[in-house]
């Protein structure tokens, strides 16, 4: 079962005879906009040390968006043939008749080509630069997977394990009445796995748009020795604690900035903390939206949206200062801004949000420290010397189950995972069981509260909202513990 590719161009054919569909039944009033996008993943799963699950799935949605009369309405179908798509066509026009006037219908993208750094011009056109883009990665088999399964177990050395090798690839192609008309493709890999010995866990994860990237045996080795070292914790009494948080923690915090913060209908309903233009972060923080990847990292998403909207590099916070929030085509209208690219089918109802949101990476100090226990990789490079530099305080693995408390400050309840150790002087002395948090993440991250960021960013499988993010360890002056195991 290996990841279905199907025929380059098939999608845009697709997304142009849906446009065409429209013309004829609606006529030339009509605006319409087609999204035509092609998913396959495939899945090896493991626990107990064994793989118990290989699947694959594939299939193409035709999204419909038509707007006519001054109402609008949209659709989606996976039936693909004739019938399919006029069946689509025919729902639509009569969903559209019966929908309520939309005064805030901010028009069609008109025609414009894609960045060149996304590897294509508009029309389908290649540009050459399609470096984005991995066709081993697509066309992955399940032996592929499971060698770096296998190797992640054996590097575990016993110890029972559990969790994921997947790769994905998707082609989509956008077509409007307007005339815009572009297509793309992407691929992915990720692996995510954890370690268990005597109720400690230990886990490793690492995402890519190269499965050769991937290695099981350095993320094996590092998710056994993390469990190893986590065993026989202490527990420690609430209170605010200095911190260093590892790259698998501070893609929480990245993720729900970029939901509930840089979203760029929450700005507009003043449900979001981001104020364009202060000094909300401390002068380390840089974030940038990068939705098409680049030669040295390259794992990009689509570089277009659901709107047809180019993508492309977005920074969201310069050295402390907050730029810019994203927008779909009406979020931007609705407060005289301009679409960054970030329309989807959740935008319309959620709000248009960041995907790609990486934390720039800085220099690190260089004394030496030793991590909870001795394992290579990008994640332990990455915290050493934060570790070092710290006199008291918590080296954190992982965020988990995190809950949105108050909007408009981020305030952020949630549990700590997968390891936690007592740093004193630099060095680390004990395991520490899990505690829950409540902390407003804008504030662990204002001015003045960031001591370190890690020197390497390590790109980490999507979550829960769909998005990706690299993130680097991250030293922060205060975290607010709220309760520990008993209480």
């Amino acid at each position: 079962m290996s990841i279905d590719i199907i025929r380059t161009g098939a999608e845009l054919e697709l997304a142009a005879r849906v446009v065409e569909l429209v013309r004829r039944a609606a006529g030339p009033s009509a605006e319409a906009e087609v999204m035509v996008q092609h998913d396959a993943e495939a899945l090896t799963r493991f626990a107990n040390s064994m793989i118990h699950q290989n699947v694959a799935d594939a299939v193409t949605t035709v999204r419909l968006r038509l707007h006519l009369d001054g109402r609008t309405a949209s659709g989606a179908t996976t039936v693909v043939d004739a019938d399919g798509l006029r069946g689509l066509v025919e729902r639509t026009l009569a969903a559209v008749r019966l929908s309520p006037p939309d005064a805030t219908w901010p028009g069609l993208t008109p025609p414009t080509p894609l960045h060149r750094s996304a590897g294509y011009h508009g029309s389908g056109e290649r540009s050459g630069l399609d470096f984005g883009f991995d066709e081993a990665t697509a066309r992955a088999t399940p032996a592929e997977r499971a060698s770096r399964v296998r190797d992640f177990v054996r590097a575990a050395e016993g110890l029972e394990t559990a969790g994921y090798c997947r790769t994905t690839y998707s082609s989509a192609a956008f077509a409007n009445s307007a005339g815009q008309s572009v297509e793309g493709r992407t691929a992915e890999a990720a692996m995510d796995g954890i370690a268990r010995v005597n109720g400690a866990d230990g886990v490793a994860r690492l995402a890519s748009g190269r499965l050769g990237d991937l290695d099981g045996s350095v993320l094996g080795a590092r998710a056994a020795a993390k469990a190893r070292a986590a065993e026989s914790p202490v527990e420690l009494p609430p209170g605010r604690y200095e911190v260093v948080l590892e790259p698998e923690a501070v893609a929480d915090l990245l993720d729900n900035f970029s939901v509930f913060g840089f979203n760029g209908k929450a700005y507009g309903q003043k449900q979001s903390f981001a104020e364009i233009d202060a000094d909300q972060f401390d002068p380390s923080v840089t974030l940038v939206d990068e939705p098409l990847g680049s030669r040295d990292e390259p794992a990009p998403g689509l570089p277009f949206d659901d709107e047809g909207t180019p993508r492309e590099s977005l920074v969201l916070v310069r050295e402390g200062v907050t730029k810019a929030v994203t927008h779909d085509r009406r979020s931007a209208a609705e407060v005289g801004a301009v679409s960054t690219g970030h329309a989807s089918p959740a935008s319309r109802t959620w709000g248009p949000y960041p995907t790609h949101v990486r934390l720039e990476a800085a220099p690190a100090a260089t004394e030496p420290a030793l991590p909870p226990a001795d394992y290579s990789g990008p994640t332990a490079e990455s915290a050493r010397p934060l570790v070092a530099r710290m006199r008291r305080g918590l080296l954190i693995t992982d965020f988990w189950y995190t809950r949105v408390l108050d909007q408009k400050t981020l305030v952020i309840t949630g549990l700590t995972r997968n390891g936690v150790w007592l740093v004193e002087d630099g060095e680390v002395t004990a395991a520490v069981s899990n505690m829950r948090f409540t902390q407003s993440y804008p504030q662990a991250l204002g001015p003045g509260m960031v001591m370190g960021i890690g020197s390497e960013s390590v790109l980490l499988p999507d979550r829960w909202s769909g998005t990706r993010y690299a993130a680097p360890a991250l030293h922060l002056a205060s975290w607010n513990l709220t309760g520990n195991a008993s209480g």
